[in-house]
């Protein structure tokens, strides 16, 4: 299982008290700076797009502009939405070898979300996709405007709030996507732009099965 390969080494890391998940949250994985540099650059040079996805049967754009990276078998469904993943760009090929190393965990690609501002959001959801496996290592990277990140208990529906703050890191492992959903709510301040990466595993064997299956 990946989350026998995750550990809280990265300085600053540490777990949430979220039962029947393994969740860690560090405010100040990047400096200020370091996250203010990275979130104008990866908005100039990512080729970013508003996506549609099927929502109750019906055809929905997506509330934000995404863009997927990683390896070339690295092909990702949600939604009835299937991703091709773009190269991986030098800056986010950095930060995914800095998580890996700091974790002891494999990522190799990386869901880039542009929340423009605070109309932008991210419904209630678990990254609980066949091609990710049973128990994925999620580690996710706040860059600008700080959000609020929320956890559902889909057992007992108590419900858990966190903000994100620039240059954040948070980890989901374990069972956390099966007993959780999770999501970005909206908002009506008017707030600067805020992008997340979602570093992820996906494995070659687990993908072209998935493959298959969505072509039978």
């Amino acid at each position: 299982m990946q989350s026998d390969l995750f550990h809280t080494s990265t300085p600053g890391l540490q777990a949430l008290p979220l039962k029947d998940a393994q969740v860690s949250y560090q405010p100040d994985w990047l400096s200020e700076q370091a996250a203010s540099t990275l979130i104008t650059q990866l908005q100039q040079s990512l080729p970013w797009r508003q996506d549609t996805i099927k929502l109750y049967g019906k055809s929905v754009s997506i509330p934000r502009l995404q863009s997927w990276h990683g390896a070339p078998h690295c092909e990702y469904t949600y939604s009835g939405l299937r991703m091709k993943p773009h190269p991986m760009p030098e800056a986010l090929g950095a930060l995914q070898q800095r998580l890996t190393d700091e974790l002891g965990a494999p990522f190799n690609c990386v869901l880039a979300n542009w929340y423009r501002d605070g109309q932008d959001g991210m419904g209630l959801h678990a990254d609980d996709e066949p091609e990710l496996g049973e128990e994925p290592v999620i580690a996710s990277v706040s860059l600008g405007a700080e959000r609020k990140f929320s956890f559902k208990h889909l057992p007992t529906g108590e419900r858990t709030d966190i903000q994100l703050e620039n240059g954040s890191l948070l980890v989901m492992a374990g069972q956390t996507q099966r007993f959780y959903h999770h999501g970005l709510s909206k908002t009506r301040k008017i707030i600067d732009g805020r992008i997340n990466l979602t570093f992820r595993y996906i494995s070659p064997d687990l993908c072209k099965y998935t493959s298959l299956s969505n072509h039978n």
